[in-house]
């Protein structure tokens, strides 16, 4: 099987309102070493035709946007703070989103039948 992939310049979501910025400190759990991981994730969309016309990027653009303004910490920035611990800082900066396109259905992923 041969899958086309169009991948898109990666860009910076900010959340859609303004947010506290201010530093929160990870518990001793959050801390451990195999949880200091970036972690990607890829999202399939399946084509929904009443969806016609309408741009799905710029909706979960939107809803992302919109998201965190209540997670807020999760578009700020891991820092060490004093003592080595660890913070994260709530900058608002945002978090990496690309988008990209595919020549291939939900089928060549196996997903047939789940939706």
């Amino acid at each position: 099987m041969s899958v086309t992939v169009t991948r898109k310049t990666p860009e910076l979501l900010c959340p859609a309102e303004s947010t506290p910025h201010e530093f929160k400190i990870l518990s001793d759990i959050d801390v451990q070493i195999f949880l200091q991981k970036y972690v990607k994730t890829i999202n399939i969309y399946q084509n929904i035709p009443s969806m016609e016309g309408k741009d799905p990027v710029k909706i979960i653009r939107e809803a992302i946007a919109k998201a965190l303004v209540f997670y807020y910490p999760l578009a700020g920035r891991l820092r060490k703070h004093s003592g080595g611990k660890l913070v994260v800082e709530c900058t608002g900066q945002g978090v990496v989103f690309v988008e990209a396109d595919a020549d291939a259905t939900l089928q060549h992923f196996g997903v047939d039948g789940l939706f």
